[in-house]
């Protein structure tokens, strides 16, 4: 009899504690939810939607990239280039800027050939910018947003844990009553509600626990890392450009080996998707380039960094270097974003990744409604008694 108290009083405070975290945090839960739903096809959405020329390819070398950096540069004079991104076949150059503070992030697309500036892109405008903002911010502050959106995360996760264990019901004859949806035509709209939160929240969270670890990666350093360890992971989990082996950069100006990069590449991974080159910090750093070997998903880019001088190759300690050399706990955190995306199962895997966020959109509408129905409960009026005068 003590034992079975103890564990009513168990499940009452995880009752409680579930309650009070998703009234704290289901709005948050609902905006991130609904905008990693949207966010999931947007490199689909955006392919038929792009207003970027294509061009005839010719036999010729395309320009170098400092070439391109110089005549994008013309476009947006004093801002830092980040990289410049060569897909090939009839894509043009992609000269790509980026600056932390103030924000500034925009793309001149270049003729491969002539070097006539095709297209300009404000990737800080538009609907999926507006999107991910929500998702990553709620169109906060950033230094606030994030914040809220981090611990949110967390507690969202414990809601998973938490519901799971009040979902698990005392005998067999209750569990197959709460895996699926027995609706007559008399059930009433309270108890399609309570299912659809219980039953819902019960095969979601399976899965939807991937998506909230995965997230949790990218916004903790210290758990990223914690993470890693545990799997493993003998490597630095930051991203990391190593210096020259040759020293200082002693080229005179026009003859830079960079110019020669792109032909080198070409050589090396002929099969690659793309290259993204991206110029080096100062005349002692490598050069860093991007190699994309599949379309949709980066977790087996190569990171590639070579000598400013002769272009040799120089090693890094970090996880992301050549894929070939990564081992298995290397490429379990190189695939976070893609497992946070779907994009990690192609079409399916993103399919899947829309309808479990749509799902986890779902949890606080119907366990609000819950709370509210079972606080704010509608009583009856209650007539007046009429008394009659002998009664007095």
């Amino acid at each position: 009899m003590g034992k079975k108290k103890t564990k009513n009083t168990t499940r009452k405070l995880i009752r409680k504690i579930h309650l009070y975290l998703g009234l704290a945090t289901g709005l948050v839960v609902f905006i991130v939810s609904i905008t990693g739903c949207l966010w999931v096809f947007q490199e689909e959405i955006n392919a038929l939607t792009t207003e970027v020329p294509q061009v005839t390819p010719q036999s010729k070398e395309q320009l170098d990239p400092l070439e391109a950096k110089e005549i994008a540069q013309n476009v947006f004079p004093g801002k830092h280039v980040h990289g410049t991104l060569y897909e090939g076949g009839t894509s043009p150059i992609q000269v790509i800027f980026y600056e932390e503070e103030p924000e500034f992030y925009s793309s001149v697309f270049l003729h491969p050939w002539s070097g006539e500036v095709l297209h300009t892109e404000d990737h800080l405008s538009g609907f999926f910018h507006f999107i991910l903002d929500g998702h990553m911010h709620l169109w906060l502050p950033e230094v606030i947003g994030s914040e809220i959106v981090a611990w949110s995360t967390v507690i969202f996760f414990l809601m998973m844990v938490s519901g799971i264990i009040l979902w698990w019901p005392k005998n067999k004859k209750v569990r197959d009553q709460r895996t699926w949806f027995r609706w007559k035509s008399n059930t009433k709209w309270k108890r399609k509600n309570y299912d659809l939160h219980q039953i819902i929240g019960f095969y979601a969270s399976f899965i939807a626990v991937f998506f909230i670890l995965t997230g949790l990666v990218m916004t903790f350093d210290a758990f990223r890392a914690g993470f890693y360890k545990s799997i493993g992971g003998k490597k630095d989990v930051e991203f990391l450009v190593p210096m020259n082996n040759s020293g200082v950069l002693t080229a005179a100006k026009g003859e830079e080996p960079i110019r020669e990069l792109m032909p080198l590449l070409k050589q090396k991974f002929p099969d690659a998707e793309d290259y993204e080159i991206h110029y080096p910090y100062d005349e002692n750093y490598s050069i860093y380039v991007e190699v994309g070997n599949s379309e949709g998903v980066y977790y087996d880019s190569d990171y590639r960094f070579f000598d400013q001088n002769d272009l040799s190759e120089v090693s890094t300690t970090s996880i992301y270097g050549v894929y070939e050399e990564a081992g298995v706990s290397d490429m379990i955190l190189r695939m976070n974003y893609d497992i946070h995306v779907g994009a990690i199962g192609g079409l399916p895997g993103k399919i899947l990744a829309f309808f479990i966020s749509l799902f986890c959109a779902s949890l606080p509408v119907t366990g609000f409604l819950l709370w509210y129905g079972r606080t704010y409960k509608k009583t009856e009026k209650v007539k007046p008694r009429r008394v009659l005068a002998y009664q007095r």
